[in-house]
Formats: C-alpha cells, sequence, structure tokens
C-alpha cells in the first residue's frame, strides 16, 4: 500500500488536453514546421492533406489561428526579397519612410553617371551613342544596396512616375527590331527596379496591384519564351532568375490583394494569379507543404473560381500520372497565362505517355502514330520527332501508314529539354 501511494504521489493521474491546449499545440508546430522548411530547401514534400473529416470552417479558434498562421506564413516568404527592408521585415509592415519626388524615368544624377560609365541600354542611347542618352529614354536600373534610409527623396520615383515608367518599359515586348533575350534583360532590370521604389515608399494601393499584376504577366511569358529560346548557358540562367522573380513578384501581388480588401470579395484579377502560384509548385520539391497550409489561407470565393478548380484538377492528375486527362484538361481550361507555365510539364506528360504505350503495348500490333497524335494532342508530323527524341523509332507499311512499335528497350527523356511542339485541342 505504501509503495501504491508513494507511485501516485510521484505519478500525477492522466489528463486529457484541453481543446485549446492541442489548438495551440498545432499552430506552434505549424510555425515551427514551417521554419525548419525555409531553412532547408531540399526537404522532399508530400501529397496534399485531403483525408481530413474535421470541419474547420466551424470552429472560430480555427478561423483566427488560420489567419495568424497565414500571415506569418506569407511574411516568411517574404522575408528573403530583395525588395524588403535590410531588418528582414515585410516592407507591409513599415511606415513610409520617404515620398519620392523624382520627375523622371531616372535621377539626374544616376543618368549622368552612367553616361560617364558608358552603362547604356541600347534602348536608353540617343541617336545610337553609347555616351549620350535623354530624360525620355533613361530608365532607372536596379540597385541591390538600395535602402529607404539610405536613399534620398530625390533618387525615388513617385507612383505616377512609375506608372510612366512601367507602361514604357513594358512597351518594347511588342518591339521585334532586337532578339528576345536583349528586350527581357531591360525589361527585367526596370521592371525589378520599379517593384523596389515600391517598396521603398510602401506604396500598397490598387494602383500597385495594377502595377504587380503587369510585371507578373511580363515574368511568366518570359518564363516560356526563355525556355523555347536557344539552349546556351546564358538563356538557362535568365530563364531561371525570371522564375525566381516571379515568384517573389506574385508572393506580393496576392498580399497586396489581402491588403486591399475591404468587403470580403476577390479582385477581378485575383483567382487567376492564385491559380498560377499553384502551377509554378506543380513539381515543387522544396514547398509542398507550405501550398497546403497556403491552401487553408484562401477565401470561399477564390477557392470555388473556375480558374482554381483548373490549378487543382492539374495539380491532381499531375500526381497520379493521369496524362489523359492531363492534357484534355488544359486543351479545355487552360488560358494563355496558364499554359505558358505548363507548357514546359505538357512535354513531360507525354513522354509519361509514350514510356506506358510502349511498355503496356502488344509487340505483333505496333502503335499507328495518327492515334498517338490524338491523344498526345500534337501534330501527326511531329510524333515522329517527338518519339525519337524519347529514344524511339517508328516504321511505316506498305500503305505509307506510320507506326510505332511497342517493347523497345531504348526509351529515355532527353536529358535536356524537349524542342517546342505544337498543342493541339481536340474538336
Amino acid at each position: 500500500m505504501e509503495r501504491t501511494e508513494r507511485q501516485r504521489r510521484n505519478h500525477p493521474p492522466y489528463r486529457s488536453a484541453a481543446p485549446s491546449d492541442l489548438a495551440g499545440s498545432s499552430s506552434s508546430t505549424s510555425r515551427r514546421s514551417y521554419s525548419n522548411r525555409s531553412r532547408n530547401a531540399d526537404h522532399k514534400h508530400s501529397k496534399y492533406n485531403t483525408n481530413s473529416n474535421l470541419s474547420f470552417e466551424d470552429d472560430a479558434d480555427w478561423r483566427s489561428r488560420r489567419s495568424s498562421d497565414s500571415k506569418i506564413y506569407l511574411q516568411k516568404l517574404e522575408a528573403k526579397e530583395d525588395d524588403v527592408g535590410h531588418d528582414g521585415r515585410s516592407h507591409f509592415d513599415l511606415p513610409p519612410v520617404l515620398i519620392g519626388t523624382c520627375p523622371s524615368m531616372c535621377p539626374e544624377a544616376e543618368r549622368a553617371q552612367r553616361e560617364r560609365l558608358r552603362d547604356l541600354a541600347i534602348f536608353e542611347r540617343l541617336h545610337g551613342n553609347p555616351r549620350k542618352t535623354s530624360p525620355d529614354l533613361a530608365v532607372k536600373k536596379f540597385c541591390r544596396t538600395m535602402s529607404a534610409k539610405s536613399d534620398q527623396a530625390l533618387d525615388v520615383r513617385p507612383l505616377p512616375v512609375l506608372e510612366k515608367t512601367l507602361k514604357y518599359v513594358l512597351s518594347f515586348l511588342d518591339t521585334k527590331e532586337q532578339p528576345f533575350e536583349v528586350i527581357h534583360d531591360f525589361v527585367f532590370d526596370r521592371t525589378r527596379s520599379i517593384r523596389q521604389d515600391l517598396s521603398v515608399q510602401n506604396i500598397v494601393n490598387e494602383k500597385a496591384i495594377y502595377m504587380y499584376e503587369e510585371m507578373v504577366r511580363f515574368h511568366v511569358t518570359s518564363h516560356q519564351k526563355l525556355l523555347n529560346g536557344d539552349s546556351n548557358s546564358n538563356a538557362s540562367s535568365m530563364h531561371h532568375l525570371n522564375k525566381q522573380q516571379l515568384s517573389k513578384a506574385l508572393i506580393t501581388l496576392l498580399n497586396l490583394y489581402e491588403i486591399n480588401r475591404s468587403n470580403g470579395a476577390i479582385f477581378e484579377n485575383e483567382a487567376e494569379f492564385h491559380s498560377l502560384y499553384v502551377l509554378l509548385h506543380l513539381d515543387s520539391n522544396s514547398q509542398a507543404t507550405g501550398v497546403t497550409l497556403w491552401f487553408r489561407t484562401l477565401r470561399s470565393p477564390a477557392i470555388k473560381s473556375k480558374e482554381m478548380r483548373f490549378a487543382r484538377t492539374i495539380l491532381r492528375y499531375f500526381r497520379m500520372c493521369n496524362y489523359k486527362g492531363f492534357l484534355c484538361t488544359i486543351g479545355a481550361e487552360a488560358s494563355n497565362l496558364q499554359y505558358c507555365i505548363l507548357e514546359p510539364y505538357v512535354n513531360e506528360i507525354r513522354a509519361l505517355a509514350l514510356s506506358y504505350i510502349n511498355n503496356g503495348g502488344y509487340k505483333l500490333h505496333p502503335y499507328p502514330l495518327v492515334d498517338l497524335s490524338m491523344l498526345l494532342m500534337m501534330e501527326e508530323s511531329e510524333v515522329e520527332s517527338f518519339c525519337k527524341a524519347c529514344g524511339l523509332v517508328t516504321s511505316g507499311d506498305e500503305l505509307g501508314n506510320m507506326s510505332l512499335p511497342t517493347k523497345q528497350t531504348t526509351f529515355s527523356c532527353p536529358k535536356g529539354a524537349f524542342q517546342r511542339y505544337s498543342f493541339v485541342k481536340l474538336k
């Protein structure tokens, strides 16, 4: 008895954890796990959790906790942007330190210095002179060391000048006089400088939303064009940097939507840009769990929108390796911006489908290329080239009908990127 009494004093009886304790533990665990993920970008991702039976929408504590977690999550995503304060805080949390007074697209001091150093882009040169420019041609360059505390108001452009500058810079995308890589290099740097000036002045109104939408569109279309351009190391580096800035600008845009929301409704283009964020992380090995948390922060109108339903369907088909559903859904529903991001995955899924057909087909019955072209949603004339790129040979009969002999052991995906193939929508 004495022994039993001693054990009872040393080990208090078990007490079930209160819901509030579990909620706090879950919230802190979520924050700690995200913090660990942000320090290690190479962790493996898991699939989205779609098996939860909990009704989070009926729990008022979960609503507030979800809002708090999402704010922390989005701020941490922004913490490594080049256009935030050097103290690590998001510029959305900083008061306006200065208001720009620069009346032109490029500060006068910078313009004079770049003339002396011959640091003028081809689009900024007056009559082609590398040492001469004008206020109507020169555009402020991005400066990595710029901060609101060290810069002067005369070196920062106010919102009206930034709007004019963005319109001018994006107009170069329509020119055919220079290679796209040259145009992209100029627009890439100058739009980054525009984002920097917006950040330094803490401009987060609806006009900033419009400007960020335009800049994200530029990065999305460049994502496709750079991938289909020259396969040299410079183009590959430009594509990597463009995707990096696309992700940063898109995260800032999504934050701007939240800041300017007044009545719970979503903005006109918000659903599409939310879908672009999902598609950018289609095969990400680093932020899948973060995207799962991000899904929970979205408002019901955004989740139920046509664009987000499309993105979630594509995500599901991609992870299930359902090549027919993946390709048919893109052909039926994808917008131009969505396809620009998805195009690299289209050939990847086509190669997967080709491997299934090659491995699962009957050796005595070759697969007709006309049927294969319909399945892969590409021109029949391109199917033979695609098969060859995957290490497979085709054959023809006496009537000239081409087909793919199956059970070939030479299948392999090309080491580099596929060439660009057409995408034919089914009628």
